[in-house]
């Protein structure tokens, strides 16, 4: 098991967003001199556009906008870029890439409603097609009867409401495991305990669980190749701007990078899969711990019967897989995160939010055990803050690329968007419309008090999880592990900085998801007596 885990040990791939100026200034003139010399590379789509084409800034020769896009905070980048040249519909040539920038609730609701089927597939990315097998999973996927078949998976198997109750157990008996770990630690020595390290721990568990039963070995090994799926897929790199130019991952070594990733994840679900066929057929898997209809098992006896309309190959199964565990670990973990953190931040909110749950939960709680989800439906404002954290910091604060796929399409007063253009919808930018939130940068979750919190994609003004037809279906799966969390944390935890730290820092860090720059260490005080 520890040369398994040893073969998933990757070197993490840098992105464009964070690669020093004088580094990506180095890159683009040496990509400057190349593509005058190839001579049929991609023609640049900006000379092909009519007259009235969405507004832009000013652009260089073969580099287009990326000298602007050089940083690690690029939601923030176009942001600003959106408001002098935008606000709705901006227009930037990355590379190779014309870029469609939406920052406005009004743009986001014609790409993903009006003209949904129009921008409902994805652009071409070589890690999604190594990795996730030939983009075999549901958020890479080309728009077809492949994708329709993986979607109706995910809502009708993997994520339907009767399924996510049938998790419960794992998660209450994880979070409990959780709190008397935090506990153990805080009783005695009242130092702090590092709770960018924990979470993690706690999601990898109820996910793996969920997902294949247990392993802690194979969980653990999996979760290296999370924290470097996360790298992988954040951010541009100079080969996908630029892919006209084919020979360019080998030479940067990005694709033999890839392939090592693919090579280790690949071990690893080669041996679940096994398990779990050896157990299907009455053999013995140490692996596993008892939980019934865990998400593997769901996918296998659906190839097995042959049930769906396009066959599920076992790749497909393989990438499904690997992302739900990717998204699912990442996602949940960063959004309690910033929860925390900005309850730490506003000690209004966080004692209304403790008060809150400790009254609902008080009378019942067992002192030595964290609570069930019976109750978490009366958790009022807790709803009020955990969307006002979505709100500020969405999971995914650009939204996975779209890409019109065969048609012109009129964007507000703009008829000249082309073909194959690569669509950015910028959920950060939008939750924060002034036009729409009052103090849109303050953290105030009673604006939620009078107003339906709907994450289901109908309000475009409010768009953590994207809509439309690839809006993610994970997110009551997503919900539950929060939730639960963060109750049992409020209620059985008082929470306070480090001595040597007077405020919180809530320096951002994009990648696949918005993380936290530093680690969310607090020092937990026992409410009560828990062990």
């Amino acid at each position: 098991m520890e040369n398994l885990i040893q073969k998933t040990m990757l070197y993490s791939c840098s992105s464009l967003f964070g690669i020093p100026f004088l580094l990506t200034t180095l890159i683009a003139i040496i990509l400057a001199a190349t593509l005058f010399i190839v001579r049929n590379h991609r023609r640049n789509l900006s000379t092909t556009a009519g007259s009235n084409s969405p507004p832009g800034p000013w652009k260089l020769p073969i580099i287009g906008n990326i000298h602007q896009m050089v940083g690690d905070q690029p939601h923030r980048r176009l942001r600003d870029l959106a408001r002098k040249h935008g606000p709705d519909v901006m227009r930037l040539q990355l590379g190779d890439l014309s870029c469609i920038v939406i920052s406005t609730p009004e743009a986001a609701k014609l790409v993903m409603k009006t003209h949904d089927v129009a921008f409902a597939s994805r652009p071409y990315f070589l890690a999604a097609e190594v990795i996730f097998y030939g983009s075999s999973n549901l958020c890479f996927s080309p728009y077809g009867e492949l994708w329709r078949q993986i979607r109706k998976i995910y809502a009708l198997e993997l994520f339907s409401a009767k399924r996510i109750q049938s998790f419960r157990r794992i998660r209450e008996e994880e979070v409990s495991n959780l709190v008397a770990r935090i506990a153990a630690g805080s009783s005695t020595s009242g130092k702090p305990v590092d709770l960018s390290r924990m979470l993690p721990t706690l999601t990898s568990a109820i996910i793996s669980r969920a997902a294949f039963g247990k392993s802690q070995e194979l969980t653990d090994a999996f979760m290296v190749v999370v924290d470097h799926g996360s790298d992988v897929f954040g951010g541009f790199r100079i080969s996908d701007l630029y892919p006209s130019l084919k020979w360019l991952p080998a030479l940067t070594g990005f694709k033999a990078r890839l392939e090592k990733m693919r090579k280790g994840s690949d071990l690893i679900l080669e041996r679940i899969i096994d398990n779990h066929k050896s157990r299907s057929k009455g053999g013995d898997d140490d692996d596993y711990d008892g939980d019934e209809d865990n998400i593997l098992d769901i996918l296998l006896t659906l190839q097995e019967t042959q049930e769906l309309g396009v066959p599920i190959t076992m790749n497909a199964i393989k990438a499904m897989t690997l992302e739900i565990f990717l998204a699912g670990i990442d996602t949940s973990t960063t959004t309690i995160e910033w929860n925390i953190s900005e309850m730490i931040k506003n000690p209004r909110v966080l004692h209304k939010a403790q008060q809150e749950v400790r009254q609902v939960f008080g009378d019942d709680c067992d002192e030595k055990n964290a609570f069930g989800e019976a109750g978490l439906h009366r958790l009022k404002y807790l709803d009020m803050v955990i969307a006002e954290s979505f709100r500020l910091h969405p999971p995914g604060p650009l939204l996975a690329p779209r890409e019109n796929r065969d048609q012109r399409v009129e964007l507000n007063s703009y008829d000249e968007v082309p073909v194959n253009s690569y669509v950015i919808v910028n959920a950060w930018a939008i939750n924060r419309d002034p036009r729409y939130w009052t103090e849109a940068e303050r953290f105030f979750p009673e604006r939620f008090m009078d107003r339906s919190i709907d994450y289901t994609g109908n309000d475009f003004q409010f768009i953590p999880f994207g809509a439309g037809r690839r809006m993610c279906p994970g997110n009551s799966f997503r919900m539950a592990i929060v939730k639960i969390t963060l109750a049992n944390l409020l209620f059985h935890f008082d929470w306070t900085l480090p001595a040597e730290q007077k405020n919180i820092d809530m320096t951002e860090s994009f990648g696949v998801t918005l993380r936290r720059r530093y680690p969310l260490r607090l020092i937990p005080t026992p409410y009560r007596h828990i062990l």
